[in-house]
């Protein structure tokens, strides 16, 4: 299998470059290190400097001041490769967790069409419990449990948490791991600020499970138009969890102390040569 290459840019020329530098870093560190352990996929991740010039052969994430409605997340090009767009901001750095969201998505599914059958399951109360028949899920690794709530830190960067394949068993396993961090704890589990979309193959509708208010709601986004399955449920759903989104100040106020440290000992050990 050939190595991926994604590459991390700044096209809004207002972000910290040192942090999205180690953004870059920890996001290789995601992708090579806690990724792999679940999927199938071999990748790194690097700092592109220059947005006006992106290498041949990289997937770049490119962070942007703004989007059109609905042109969020993973997108291909006319040759069919393909790139993301996060929003960067500079008053806020909970950027890093969409970064990594778009990153992982992107690898576990370029093509954002891919399909897993498991067990259906129905809205009870606060929560959704398995049902008779099944489901075809579409993989969108971060989904499920994508609220900055459930982030984790790498070398003093969020990072999104994600789900594993296990996320679509049929039963609950003990000692089973659902989502990396361990937020999800059985499966197709909707966490709170999070979803999950599917088809009922008794219908050509896309629908979807929704967890951004006091509990989830089931919405029918209709049928598919043809693009790929992730960029139309993005366009349906994007705005909606851009809204609810609340940021995690715990997490963001370690972050910063850790890599204020980290940058103290770099210039410490400048001093040893």
């Amino acid at each position: 299998m050939s190595v991926i290459q994604v590459g991390l840019v700044d096209t809004t020329g207002e972000l910290d470059a040192a942090l999205v530098e180690a953004t870059a870093a920890s996001l290789n560190t995601q992708v090579m290190r806690d990724l792999p352990q679940y999927w199938d996929v071999q990748a790194t991740v690097r700092y592109l400097p220059n947005p006006k010039s992106i290498p041949v052969g990289v997937w770049p994430v490119l962070l942007v001041a703004k989007l059109p409605p609905g042109e969020g997340g993973v997108h291909l090009t006319k040759k069919n490769q393909p790139y993301s767009l996060v929003i960067g901001t500079p008053d806020s750095n909970d950027w890093t967790i969409d970064a990594s969201h778009e990153t992982l998505e992107m690898l576990v599914d370029p093509s954002g069409n891919k399909l897993e059958s498991s067990r259906a399951i129905k809205i009870v109360g606060k929560d959704t419990e398995d049902t008779a028949g099944e489901f075809q899920y579409l993989v969108e690794v971060c989904d499920p449990c994508e609220a900055n709530q459930y982030a984790y830190a790498i070398n003093g960067v969020a990072m999104s948490d994600f789900i594993t394949p296990h996320f679509y068993d049929p039963v609950v396993v003990a000692g089973t791991r659902y989502s990396f961090g361990g937020n999800i704890t059985k499966p197709r589990q909707i966490l709170p600020g999070g979803y999950i979309s599917f088809t009922d193959p008794q219908s050509d509708d896309m629908e979807q499970i929704l967890f951004l208010g006091a509990k989830p709601v089931l919405r029918n986004l209709g049928p598919a138009d043809g693009s790929s399955l992730r960029k139309f449920v993005d366009w349906k759903t994007y705005p909606l969890v851009l809204k609810s989104r609340k940021p995690n100040s715990t997490l963001a106020k370690e972050c910063k102390a850790h890599r204020e440290i980290v940058e103290k000992a770099a210039l410490h050990v400048r001093t040893n040569y």
